[in-house]
């Protein structure tokens, strides 16, 4: 159990994979590179951006864990391995598909969800 929270809440559903990864995002106008190769670099921000994998879960779970992300931005307080702790970062979500499996005694089951959080 990672402790991860979506707006304070605990969340949802717990990941099966959670992979960060440290974004550097630079000047597209002023990073260059001379003709002898050397990089010139403006780097502008360090973010974050998150894989995340659910296993297979019920509608009801699926659901919940969708609304959780549904906002336009979310706070997301996670373990990020740069700060050596947990943090919050405000966060958005990319797409979200979720293949159907299965009905199993009247209920839907979703197969992996797989999502991108990346931070604002």
């Amino acid at each position: 159990m990672l402790g991860i929270k979506i707006n304070g809440s605990p969340i949802a559903v717990n990941p099966s994979v959670f992979q960060p990864t440290i974004l550097d995002l630079d000047d597209a106008e002023s990073t260059t590179r001379t003709s002898d190769g050397v990089l010139n670099r403006d780097r502008v921000a360090v973010k974050r951006q998150i894989q995340v994998e659910f296993p297979p879960m019920p509608m009801p779970k699926m659901s919940a864990l969708l609304k959780q992300m549904s906002g336009v931005f979310f706070e997301f307080y996670f373990p990020d391995p740069m700060a050596g702790g947990y943090v919050t970062k405000t966060m958005y979500v990319g797409d979200r598909p979720a293949p159907m499996v299965i009905v199993k005694n009247g209920v839907v089951w979703w197969d992996t969800l797989k999502v991108t959080l990346t931070e604002k």
